[in-house]
């Protein structure tokens, strides 16, 4: 909600004009038939619909000012593009094209990149997208996509995987009475928990206590996996020896980590 004054590009929100859907249709009509004055008057007619789409890309790192012109663009393009024809609001057309825009300037200016060939069928899928919804009122599911470029669907999904916004692990995903989940809260890792770090410490600890000779039975036994006969003649001793040194090497190092 706008409230009091608010600046963005120097223009005052808070004075911004609406237009009502019979001024909408008839500024269309004129602007299609190459009025320019007509054309001006539905862009600034249609700033607050700018304005609703940019909030929902705040906290992106990007200027809004920045973000407001890239907008209003995307707005122009509608305004253009719009199609007197079908039988929806300005706004349901005007909206996916903002967003669009919108998206395509993050998506390019984003630290992680995506390859030229990744990036063009996304801007495809969301042309595609942005024309199905203004068609349809719904937005289209991946299937209608997909037969409408006529690409696999696993290809319509890659490519809108591949131009969504990163999401810091330190992003909040629910908040209750000041407390707040992060998306590092959710992720679990069974392997690198405190009881694994804890016995992976008393095991080299326990390995460290033992001979050369001992520590090389162990990584020619377990580490190269070879036979007791094997290691025998790599050492130069006899099997019973190795035997009897692996199995003291063992002992060593269950009772060190037990202790």
């Amino acid at each position: 909600m706008i409230q009091g004054k608010v600046e963005i590009c120097g223009v005052n929100t808070a004075e911004l004009p609406r237009l009502t859907g019979a001024q909408m249709r008839s500024l269309l009509e004129k602007a299609r038939a190459g009025d320019k004055n007509a054309r001006e008057e539905l862009i600034s007619g249609n700033l607050r619909l700018v304005l609703s789409v940019v909030q929902r890309f705040a906290g992106r790192g990007e200027s809004m000012d920045d973000l407001f012109q890239v907008g209003c663009i995307g707005l122009i393009k509608a305004i253009d593009c719009f199609d007197l024809g079908q039988n929806v609001q300005f706004s349901t057309y005007g909206v996916p094209m903002i967003t669009g825009e919108l998206r395509r300037f993050l998506r390019d200016r984003s630290a992680v990149r995506v390859s030229r060939s990744m990036r063009d069928t996304a801007y495809k899928v969301l042309q595609v997208k942005e024309k199905l919804t203004a068609e349809t009122g719904r937005e289209p599911d991946v299937e209608t996509i997909a037969k409408a470029l006529d690409i696999p669907r696993q290809e319509v999904c890659f490519a809108l995987e591949a131009i969504c916004d990163p999401v810091s692990l330190y992003d909040p995903v629910y908040s209750e009475a000041g407390e707040s989940v992060t998306v590092m809260d959710q992720i679990g890792d069974a392997r690198n928990t405190d009881e694994h770090w804890l016995e992976q410490i008393a095991l080299e600890e326990a390995m460290r206590r033992l001979t050369d000779r001992e520590k090389r039975i162990l990584a020619l036994r377990f580490y190269d996996g070879r036979t007791q006969m094997e290691v025998a003649q790599a050492v130069g001793i006899s099997q019973a020896q190795v035997s009897r040194l692996e199995k003291n090497a063992i002992r060593q190092i269950k009772k060190n980590i037990s202790a």
